[in-house]
């Protein structure tokens, strides 16, 4: 019995690489079993179907997303500061379970595009409480620019910015602009 735990998040991990690496349409049953390393009966026990594991991935998004805006909250530098410094893609598991849920919004997934709709509404409610409403659109902008940008050029598909310079322009940006 302790095995089945750790089977089922290495069918979870395998199905978020694929859908990361290759799209919603390449993340078979039979894809994610096979990088799993477990038979597709395996996976079954697990996840019934594709949409079971979406659900579980959703799930693993949503409490990662409720983490990050609980320390985006208590950021001693502010929210704006908190989010601009952590819109750079580090290769945490908040970062792959982030892109692999946008690549379930690229195929308009209705729940996941609720949930994103979601999370980006939370993230707007914590800027504008830090720089104003006006700003905090601004601020979301800038930060999804940096994440995107960074996740882009680690995946050889596009030349980096000078993020860490950017960064700093940046927070001192919002810093003139905090009322």
């Amino acid at each position: 019995m302790p095995r089945k735990p750790v089977a089922r998040e290495a069918v979870l991990d395998a199905f978020e690489s694929l859908l990361i690496a290759e799209g919603e349409r390449a993340a078979t049953l039979e894809a994610v079993a096979k990088r799993a390393g477990v038979s597709k009966g395996g996976l079954l026990y697990h996840f019934p179907n594709k949409e079971a594991m979406i659900a579980v991935l959703l799930e693993r998004l949503d409490r990662l997303l409720a983490e990050d805006l609980a320390a985006m909250a208590a950021a001693p530098e502010g929210a704006a500061a908190y989010f601009i410094r952590s819109s750079v893609w580090a290769d945490t598991a908040l970062d792959r379970v982030f892109v692999a849920a946008t690549r379930l919004a690229e195929v308009a997934h209705a729940e996941t595009l609720r949930r994103m709709a979601g999370v980006q509404a939370s993230w707007l409610e914590l800027l504008a409480a830090d720089v104003g409403p006006g700003m905090a659109k601004a601020v979301l902008y800038m930060g999804d620019g940096l994440y995107f940008n960074a996740m882009l050029a680690r995946s050889g598909g596009a030349t980096p910015l000078a993020v860490d310079d950017d960064v700093e322009s940046l927070l001192a940006a919002v810093d003139r602009l905090r009322p």
